[in-house]
């Protein structure tokens, strides 16, 4: 699950996709670069998020400005 690419369908980030860099029990720890950054994810309940097919590879993504760089071609793919 860690690295697969998701959609917020609740709360203030909704509609916004992020990856998932860790998860704890019944969490996930996601971030997109921008609002979440990789050293302070959020914490979501994985029942708010839309799980797509795409995975990120993390070991390559290791900046905030790469993760959102690889996030914007992953959104500009699905219009």
């Amino acid at each position: 699950m860690i690295g697969r690419i998701v959609c917020s369908k609740a709360g203030g980030d909704k509609g916004s996709f992020s990856v998932i860099i860790k998860t704890e029990k019944d969490r996930v720890l996601i971030a997109d670069g921008k609002r979440y950054k990789l050293s302070s994810p959020k914490l979501k309940n994985p029942k708010h998020l839309a799980f797509t097919e795409k995975y990120l590879n993390l070991e390559e993504i290791t900046t905030d400005k790469g993760l959102r760089k690889a996030l914007a071609i992953f959104r500009n793919n699905i219009k």
